[in-house]
């Protein structure tokens, strides 16, 4: 790899429940060295869901920028869980609604510049309505959405989560 960067150290700064901290030394491709700040995250599964004319969305606070943001269902992946099997978990947890099927659409790295997470996108189909179950500590509102409605609020700026903007790329079954 031409601009591939080589660890010399690894130092933690702070390992926590759902990322860790690090600040690394690196040797660059020129042999000088610098410092890469790492956030370590576990990834997650993000589920776009079509329905007569509708996509599901959920509402949610977001604290990091203290705003209600439109989403679609997402949720961490467990330690070694397949993401299939996040995306199928969290969408009944989420929606309360299941689905037969998941086909994986794409993986998306949401900020490279400092973090090795990944989501994957998945498309959900032949829903079924449960129940939900959301964590203790989570509150959040799940609705479906007119698609031209998803449109306009995405042209208003409105829907501004990056993964629900790549998702809703791949609306009608092909990437737009």
């Amino acid at each position: 790899m031409e601009f591939e960067e080589k660890t010399i150290r690894e130092n933690y700064v702070y390992k926590g429940k759902i990322l860790n901290l690090k600040k690394d030394e690196v040797e660059l491709p020129d042999g000088k060295t610098s410092y890469r700040e790492i956030v370590e995250h576990g990834g997650g599964a993000a589920i776009l869901c079509e329905k007569d004319g509708k996509i599901l969305l959920v509402k949610q606070f977001r604290y990091a920028y203290k705003e209600e943001l439109w989403e679609i269902p997402a949720g961490k992946l467990e330690k070694g869980e397949p993401p299939v099997n996040t995306a199928f978990r969290e969408l009944e947890e989420e929606t309360g609604f299941c689905a037969e099927k998941m086909t994986h659409l794409i993986t998306v790295y949401p900020s490279p510049g400092y973090t090795q997470e990944k989501i994957y996108i998945f498309r959900a189909e032949g829903l079924k309505k449960t129940r939900t179950n959301l964590d203790e500590d989570e509150f959040l509102r799940a609705e479906f959405v007119d698609k031209e409605k998803i449109f306009e609020m995405r042209e208003r700026g409105e829907i501004k989560d990056a993964k629900t903007l790549v998702a809703l790329s791949f609306i009608d079954g092909k990437m737009k």
